[in-house]
């Protein structure tokens, strides 16, 4: 069952002591991205966790993965503002018809681009990572420290 769908045609009202808490449109779509978002993230983490591991297999790496997406697939589709996301959401797209699509694919396809999908999805991680800074104005404050 889509929760997504139901969530957004109508207002969730919850009963907490008796007391009826509505949300608006604007923060049910928040936590339905927050999901889909967090799905992907899950996907991702899984990929290098498996592709990190030289003892998982082809068959293993083929069911973990359309599980993972059959569960990404479930959710309503959002709008990804993110580069970042962006591109994490087309490279799993990608790796899945590459993989999970092929007939052919065996432990040796799943080796060749064992190091090559490690370093795309480092790649992406440096990506996310680039989005974080800090102010300048915190910035001086450190580069001065050693001056005592």
């Amino acid at each position: 069952m889509i929760y997504g769908m139901l969530y957004a045609k109508v207002y969730l009202l919850l009963f907490d002591k008796g007391v009826h808490i509505k949300y608006t449109q604007k923060q049910i779509d928040k936590f339905n991205r927050q999901k889909y978002i967090g799905e992907l993230e899950k996907i991702s983490k899984n990929l290098f966790r498996m592709l990190r591991n030289e003892d998982v297999c082809s068959q293993s790496f083929m069911v973990k993965f359309e599980e993972l997406k059959k569960k990404f697939d479930e959710k309503e589709v959002m709008q990804l503002d993110s580069e970042y996301h962006q591109q994490l959401k087309s490279y799993i797209e990608r790796l899945y018809a590459q993989t999970c699509a092929v007939e052919l694919f065996c432990d040796k396809s799943l080796n060749d681009i064992r190091e090559a999908e490690m370093s795309n999805l480092n790649r992406l991680q440096k990506l996310k990572n680039g989005t974080s800074y800090k102010k300048d104005k915190h910035k001086s404050k450190h580069k001065n420290e050693d001056w005592s």
